[in-house]
């Protein structure tokens, strides 16, 4: 493969928006598949009516409004969030399985116009439940209508980030910023005309929206969707959909497709690219991956408030177990955790700070939170890490005490609150544990008050009112007395230790 056969990750930049890169694809291939899933088959053709069909029913109200939208990956999300921009609304982009009381937190702070779903919502009854007929229905409508889509600096899409508290913070994205982003995802993970992307992460994190949503719009692709992860059935879809763009994500996506024991009688030729981010890989996964399929994994780095960061790539170079070199006119700055201002010298680790094209403007009606983390334009991201002679990025530790659980944040404080509404608990804390498949799981422990009982399963059952699956304990540990440190607080790192080695003796 030479640079002539990839697209140049510049060449969507001119466009104002994505819709515009939408539509410009839907005049040249109409009848490229677009998209395919449990539900529906549609080309890029299809795509557009049935966007302009949504924008003709729902677009007069939607008109520079916030909209709400808790889906998971497939042809309804895609088709309504294009829908929402077309109708130069405002997508906020929230996670599909949003438990009832943190969904009717969100929505009181919203306040959306209108709220969609692939689901029946407990919190919202008047969502609109997108789902196969409701699709047919919009391209059945062949509307003529134009696009009311905004451009350049104008707002696009909400997306969430813990930040460093842990409760959900709301980012709003230019139309400018989401393209740069997109592209340079693209310049990390170089791409030919139409290719086949296999999407993995949820479309609601940042990580499967430029994955799955930015670059099969700018390289004119298709999407085939998995009604849900599991190993044989997406080595099927490549297998029958000659995938070329594997959707990638933390290291246990690739852990569990190499432990498919017919993973060596499966034909993978058609696959070109495997990305990998969400959580440090191994490097044993690089090299078992690369042995069994003769394919390397490119890993990069980012977060919500910025990405991608870092990319490995075969142009600048790769190196397993580093993040990679920095994306196009981003600077990538190591500096001292004291301050946050005093930048060091290569090899000396410290907090990472970003700034770059497509870094967030802060996070909405949260000025606090905005000056803790943006600060003179750099973006504190509160990883540790380190830059070698050679310029690649290594990220070494947390800051803060974020779990990073298969590519998602899990913030203890919330997993903590969660825990401490049960009236049989006493006192918790919550803390990471490594974990190789997963990166870390979540660990808690908890002391229960007098005369008071409740076991792991049923602590967990009374989280996910609170709790999505991935944010639950994975091991709970019940204590007489949770320890402290000589000022009286609890001691999160005693208990830190007793995780990680309580996980080494699970593991040995």
């Amino acid at each position: 493969m030479t640079s002539l056969d990839l697209l140049d990750w510049q060449g969507s930049l001119p466009a104002g928006s994505l819709v515009e890169i939408f539509q410009n694809g839907a005049i040249t291939h109409p009848d490229r598949l677009f998209i395919t899933d449990k539900q529906i088959r549609l080309t890029w053709g299809e795509a557009e009516k049935a966007v302009k069909g949504f924008s003709e029913t729902y677009g007069d109200r939607l008109h520079g409004k916030d909209v709400a939208m808790f889906m998971s990956n497939g042809s309804n999300f895609f088709i309504t969030y294009l829908g929402v921009l077309f109708s130069g609304a405002r997508p906020a982009l929230l996670n599909a399985a949003m438990p009832r009381k943190s969904g009717a937190i969100l929505m009181n702070t919203l306040m959306p116009e209108m709220v969609f779903s692939d689901h029946v919502l407990e919190f919202n009854e008047q969502a609109i439940v997108v789902d196969q007929a409701l699709i047919a229905a919009w391209i059945a409508t062949d509307s003529a209508r134009e696009s009311a889509c905004g451009q350049g600096d104008e707002p696009a899409t909400y997306l969430f980030s813990g930040g460093t508290t842990g409760v959900p913070k709301r980012i709003l994205y230019t139309h400018r910023k989401l393209v740069e982003a997109g592209a340079r995802m693209q310049w990390g993970w170089p791409l030919r005309p139409a290719e086949v992307f296999l999407p993995i992460a949820p479309y609601s994190h940042i990580y499967g929206f430029l994955a799955g949503i930015c670059l099969p719009l700018q390289s004119g692709g298709s999407s085939i969707v998995p009604e849900r992860f599991h190993p044989a059935d997406v080595l099927d879809l490549i297998e029958n959909e000659k995938v070329t763009v594997l959707g990638g994500g933390p290291p246990a996506i690739y852990q569990a497709m190499m432990a498919d024991p017919d993973l060596d009688k499966r034909d993978l030729s058609s696959l070109r690219v495997c990305p990998g981010g969400g959580a440090a890989y191994p490097v044993e996964v690089h090299r078992r991956w690369k042995a069994l399929t003769g394919l390397t994994i490119f890993e990069g780095y980012g977060m919500t408030e910025v990405a991608p960061i870092a990319v490995n790539t075969e142009e600048l170079g790769h190196r397993a177990g580093a993040a990679g070199k920095p994306v196009p006119d981003t600077e990538v700055d190591i500096v001292d955790l004291e301050t946050g201002t005093r930048s060091l010298p290569r090899g000396e680790a410290g907090e990472i700070r970003v700034r770059g094209p497509h870094i967030m403007p802060g996070y909405c009606n949260n000025p606090e939170e905005t000056e803790l983390v943006l600060r003179d334009g750099w973006v504190h991201t509160g990883d540790i890490g380190v830059i070698d002679e050679e310029g690649f990025l290594t990220i070494t530790d947390r800051k803060k005490d974020v779990i990073i659980h298969k590519g998602f944040n899990v913030f203890p404080r919330e997993v903590e609150e969660a825990i401490m509404s049960h009236p049989s608990v006493a006192g918790v804390c919550v803390v990471g544990a490594p974990d190789e498949r997963s990166g870390e799981i979540v660990v808690a422990y908890v002391t229960l008050r007098d005369g008071f009982e409740i076991d792991q399963d049923g602590l967990c059952e009374e989280s996910k009112q609170f709790l999505v699956k991935y944010k639950l304990p994975g091991r709970v540990e019940f204590l007489d007395a949770l320890p402290l440190t000589p000022a009286g607080k609890v001691d999160r790192m005693a208990l830190k230790a007793r995780a990680r080695a309580s996980q080494e003796a699970v593991s040995a």
